[in-house]
């Protein structure tokens, strides 16, 4: 993957989550970043605020980011929450 291509990944991810990830983590008063985007298009994201240190995260890594951006964008191969 080049530059071009992971930017416009990365920008398509920022996007999904901004639109249909953040708004809902917000409404409990958290948060997520887009940390980054690896070669085999694996995706990585920070929980922040209430669900950095929720005992939910890992299903709202799972369940909420994944399902929303592999709906969105489905050549990402999975969703995987960083410290």
């Amino acid at each position: 993957m080049d530059d071009a291509q992971r930017r416009s990944l990365f920008d398509r991810i920022a996007e999904a989550l901004n639109d249909h990830v953040r708004p809902e983590l917000a409404r409990d008063g958290g948060d997520i970043e887009l940390v980054g985007v690896d070669d085999d298009k694996i995706v990585q994201v920070r929980l922040l605020g209430s669900c950095g240190g929720c005992s939910s995260s890992v299903y709202t890594v799972t369940t909420a980011a994944e399902t929303a951006l592999k709906a969105r964008v489905p050549e990402i191969r999975f969703v995987e929450a960083v410290p």
